[in-house]
């Protein structure tokens, strides 16, 4: 399919609070550059309506935009040209499948993203996966929400996980879910949907992966709190610095605890506790 190509000229030092503001409109996939910040929007929606609407926030940061059509076939040369190994200590490394074998690592990642988000490369991401080697996950029911490429749902399967669902409201994410899933010879360890959390069976969990966006985290806390066992982790992330305060008072009344957090770049990652 082909994708509209939105670039937005900013300094990298500011291109994470416009990403956190851009989650909330109907683009698929980003990519960071030293230049600024690409956004791809699928053909199917109307590219004069977003503009209007992100006109006001454009103004407010002083930034200008542009953007054109990219042919699917173009896609894939685009993200092969800019998708580099990376390496989570020596606990996890994420490769496409053009790129030699780590020869360091426990765990080895063949992720090829198309228009899913979720290579390892952006921070929150990043430090979901540094969290996952400190929990349980041996005979784990795992929950994905929101599963993008289904890295991390792969990564709870070579953890040893007896149980893992995994959901994204874009069809294209649960897509390369499945085909991931494959590459990585863990398909049959991973249910995937296709819509919202309720499109996922009412069931419990040990531990929940979240690596969304601050507006859903906040409008899930309750729901997620149902869908966790007592005992249960809950790991979240795509939450800017200036924004844990109000998240961690949301989660705490929810009924969750503080374990600990972490930051990378202007973004955090917490765990947070079901007692």
């Amino acid at each position: 399919m082909d994708s509209w190509q939105f670039f937005f000229p900013i300094e990298p030092e500011r291109s994470d609070l416009l990403l956190a503001w851009l989650e909330d409109f109907p683009f698929d996939a980003f990519q960071e550059t030293g230049d600024g910040l690409f956004a791809f929007l699928s053909a199917d929606e109307d590219p004069e309506a977003i503009a209007v609407q992100l006109d006001p926030l454009l103004r407010e940061l002083g930034i200008t935009c542009k953007r054109e059509i990219i042919p699917a076939q173009n896609w894939n040369a685009l993200w092969e040209s800019n998708f580099s190994p990376v390496q989570v200590g020596m606990f996890c490394g994420i490769r496409a499948d053009f790129h030699a074998p780590f020869q360091d690592v426990r765990h080895e990642l063949v992720i090829q993203p198309k228009m899913a988000f979720g290579t390892g490369h952006h921070e929150t991401t990043y430090m979901m996966i540094a969290f996952m080697e400190t929990l349980p996950f041996q005979g784990a029911h795992v929950l994905d929400f929101g599963c993008g490429t289904g890295i991390l749902a792969i990564l709870a399967a070579k953890l040893g996980a007896l149980h893992i669902d995994a959901v994204d409201i874009e069809e294209a994410a649960t897509e390369n879910t499945i085909e991931n899933a494959s590459v990585n010879q863990v398909a049959g360890q991973i249910a995937v949907f296709t819509g919202t959390l309720e499109a996922v069976p009412e069931r419990l969990y040990d531990i929940l992966l979240a690596n969304i966006n601050r507006n859903v985290i906040l409008a899930t806390l309750p729901s997620l709190y149902q869908r966790l066992s007592n005992g249960g982790t809950l790991l979240i992330s795509g939450i800017l610095e200036t924004d844990r305060a109000h998240v961690f008072e949301a989660a705490q009344n929810a009924g969750f605890q503080i374990n600990r957090f972490t930051g990378r770049g202007n973004w955090i990652a917490a765990s947070l506790l079901r007692p």
